[in-house]
């Protein structure tokens, strides 16, 4: 069974919904919803998407040694060695820039899907508990650090060098690192302001209840 057939589906077109009542169509809703905001922003895939960035790192790491060791006048020994390391690099950036690829696509079916059972209906009772203010923070926060760090760096590194001192795989080293960092930390910030834009649309939905309710009793 594939990522994507795991997930909770999307609700059923209107001519094809058949809940016997609001009751079991809420129910329904809550339960998916609860295991689409579990997939979205479980503290757990923040951690598997650093320990897959530090994967493309150490394989950008490889590349870079093996640029320094072309560039040091190649012996037929260092050119094996070089190539094997390539060879390694590639073997550590390709699979996981794959999973990160293929982490981005099924990120935006979940949170295409969270938004559709959202839509479906309204419920303040059970929607105040998927707010989760906590864990979009710490999304949000180690994120954006991460991100500031990357783009400091990034840019940095080349401003600073100094002909003669620094080598050009230093520099590459230095830079492919800040811009992993950066677009690490810029898809966990992501993640976290879209949870968040979400939450915002469940606390509207919870105070135009109120609003009606005290409305009807007006």
């Amino acid at each position: 069974m594939s990522r994507s057939n795991s997930l909770p589906p999307p609700p059923p077109p209107v001519e094809m919904r058949a809940w016997p009542d609001r009751e079991s169509l809420l129910a329904d809703r809550a339960k998916a919803m609860a295991e689409l905001r579990r997939r979205s922003i479980d503290p757990m895939r923040l951690v598997l998407l650093w320990l897959t960035a530090a994967g493309f790192a150490v394989g950008w790491a490889f590349v870079v040694t093996m640029v320094e060791t072309f560039d040091q006048e190649p012996d037929p020994f260092s050119v094996l060695f070089g190539a094997i390391v390539g060879a390694l690099g590639l073997g550590c950036m390709i699979p996981t820039g794959l999973v990160v690829g293929f982490g981005v696509a099924h990120d935006a079916e979940i949170r295409q899907r969270l938004w559709q059972w959202t839509a479906l209906d309204w419920e303040p009772a059970r929607d105040a508990r998927f707010g989760s203010p906590v864990l979009s923070l710490m999304w949000f926060i180690p994120s954006f650090l991460l991100c500031a760090s990357g783009l400091w760096l990034s840019f940095a590194v080349p401003a600073g060098a100094k002909p003669g001192e620094d080598t050009v795989p230093e520099v590459m080293m230095l830079m492919g690192l800040g811009f992993i960092m950066w677009l690490t930390g810029l898809f966990g910030a992501a993640k976290a302001v879209s949870h968040y834009r979400w939450a915002v649309r469940l606390v509207a939905a919870r105070s135009a209840a109120a609003t009606a309710v005290g409305g009807a009793h007006r």
